[in-house]
């Protein structure tokens, strides 16, 4: 697999999120099954895997470092943090914290459940509004010189916040949610992420799956799924955003490639600092996904996708009121 660049840290073109892997999606395989996957990514050419501590919380890291310690010095692991996990909030499950000691903390925390001595990329998963960037920036900034973070990144900020931290300490890449029907970061955070030479990061490329065309309005939703409480993935939702799904299963004909790959490609062919990260529990799904890099999306192919898009309303915020409220900050 080709790699990219986020800042100046090199990374595989499209990389494996980890999440799906605490029960997100409904109940967990066993942790034998998740290694094979994980390490089976790898084998692949995968060589970034992205997690947080409040995945699980914490569990997911314990895994991930297990799956990886093989192989450590050949990937680079993402990590997140900026939530009292341990004090509960009855609106979105976590309060937020960004305090410079609390960050020392769990990062050292963090180092113990991961197996390794330092974290390739540590992203702060949620910005912190009691917390002033500049301070959130410093602490890491500590933490790179003291070794144990290479890299620092920020996961749903706006772009005036990114370019705050950045005059503290170097932004290597910012997470942040983007698809083809999810295009937020259009307006001014790609465009300031090009200008700073800071890599770019889309989560949930797939749509939480709805995307690779495997979930309609008759699909039963766990209720242990997230996505059995988002507004988007309402009956209602479903059914009209499969003119989406649509426009996509007709370019992925085209291509004899399936709609996840051409949802995929579609954002490796928007800018040469897009890495993209997927999540499945499953390893043929792995070798699909990833068979997106070998998907040509011309610029014709670019036009005729966003005239087409252009025409079709998604129905539904992409994540419930209480998380959204947590972003752009």
């Amino acid at each position: 697999m080709k790699t990219r660049l986020l800042g100046s840290l090199a990374v595989s073109e499209i990389g494996f999120g980890t999440m799906s892997f605490s029960s997100s999606y409904g109940a967990a395989p066993d942790d034998e099954e998740a290694i094979k996957v994980i390490r089976g990514a790898h084998d692949q050419g995968v060589t970034f895997f992205d997690t947080a501590e409040a995945y699980g919380p914490w569990a997911n890291e314990v895994l991930v470092g297990k799956a990886l310690a093989p192989i450590r010095n050949d990937v680079v692991i993402a990590t997140k943090f900026g939530f009292n996990i341990e004090r509960p909030n009855e609106l979105h499950g976590m309060d937020l914290n960004s305090r410079p000691d609390h960050i020392v903390q769990v990062v050292d925390a963090m180092l113990q459940r991961l197996g390794t001595d330092w974290i390739d990329l540590l992203y702060q998963h949620r910005v912190d509004p009691a917390v002033p960037i500049e301070d959130v920036a410093g602490a890491v900034r500590d933490l790179v010189a003291a070794g144990k973070v290479k890299h620092f990144g920020l996961s749903e900020a706006s772009a005036a916040t990114i370019a705050r931290a950045h005059a503290v300490h170097p932004v290597t890449a910012v997470q942040s949610e983007y698809s083809l029907w999810t295009r937020e970061p259009e307006a001014d955070v790609l465009p300031l992420c090009e200008k700073l030479g800071i890599g770019f990061v889309p989560w949930s490329p797939l749509g939480a799956g709805f995307l690779t065309g495997t979930i309609d309005a008759r699909t039963e939703l766990e209720p242990a799924d997230f996505r059995a409480w988002s507004p988007r993935f309402t009956t209602e939702a479903r059914d009209a955003n499969q003119a989406v799904v649509d426009l996509l299963r007709t370019i992925a004909a085209e291509k004899r490639a399936t709609p996840a790959q051409v949802a995929i490609a579609w954002l490796l062919a928007r800018k040469p600092f897009i890495v993209p990260i997927f999540g499945t529990r499953r390893l043929d799904r792995v070798a699909e996904n990833l068979g997106a890099a070998a998907v040509d999306l011309s610029a014709d192919d670019l036009v005729r996708i966003e005239t087409a898009f252009a025409q079709i309303e998604v129905v539904g915020e992409r994540l419930p009121e209480a998380v959204l409220k947590m972003s752009y900050l």
